[in-house]
């Protein structure tokens, strides 16, 4: 099993990151989020899961050993393969999902592309007394909307206080209904206010 890679990053979309280890490049899957924060010719490790196929070996990626964890373990609900839980991890961060899981929010599940309300009220089912145990606990954090925006902005040359400036200003404008949009939208906004010297 490869559990994290560490090497120089050769090239990314926002979908996957090449990274040159040992001189080989590898590709690994990963959240839009995680692309971001791959800049090209830096270093970079990536806590990774390995899917074995008959014809295939993929390499899934992530910027923490949590999100990897989390990324395994919703694989063992039945209906959900590493598409579908990649997919919940670029919409909500695995505290998100917890708290959705542990509450029986089946609705909030049902956001994610690619799981309907039967797969919900199964992850609901299946995993309520995992999560509980290993996800929980008492942390209270920030909305995993202003992590990917702050990714996102850095990674467009913001320093790390402009970033705080604009997610502030965004927050401000937004509410509550900032946990509910797109990124992309989060992003736009964003950049249209002034901020950036």
């Amino acid at each position: 099993m490869i559990s994290t890679l560490s090497g120089r990053i050769a090239a990314h979309s926002l979908s996957h990151v090449v990274i040159e280890v040992g001189g080989v490049g590898l590709q690994v899957q990963v959240t839009p989020i995680t692309a971001t924060q791959c800049v090209i010719a830096s270093n970079q490790t990536l806590f990774t899961s390995l899917l074995v196929r008959e014809d295939s070996l993929t390499l899934y990626g992530f910027l923490d050993s949590k999100s990897r964890d989390f990324f395994d373990l919703l694989q063992t609900v039945s209906g959900i393969g590493p598409r579908v839980a990649l997919a919940a991890l670029s919409s909500f961060a695995p505290t998100e999902i917890s708290k959705a899981i542990a509450s029986g929010d089946a609705s909030v599940l049902e956001k994610i592309p690619g799981i309907g309300k039967k797969v919900a009220q199964r992850l609901v089912l299946e995993l309520k007394d995992k999560i509980q145990k290993s996800f929980i606990g008492n942390e209270v954090s920030k909305p995993f909307w202003s992590d990917q925006l702050n990714g996102a902005l850095t990674g467009l040359g913001y320093s790390s206080k402009e970033a705080d400036s604009a997610i502030a200003r965004v927050k401000k404008e937004l509410g509550e209904s900032a946990n509910g949009a797109d990124l992309s939208e989060l992003l736009k906004l964003a950049l249209s206010q002034p901020g950036k010297n």
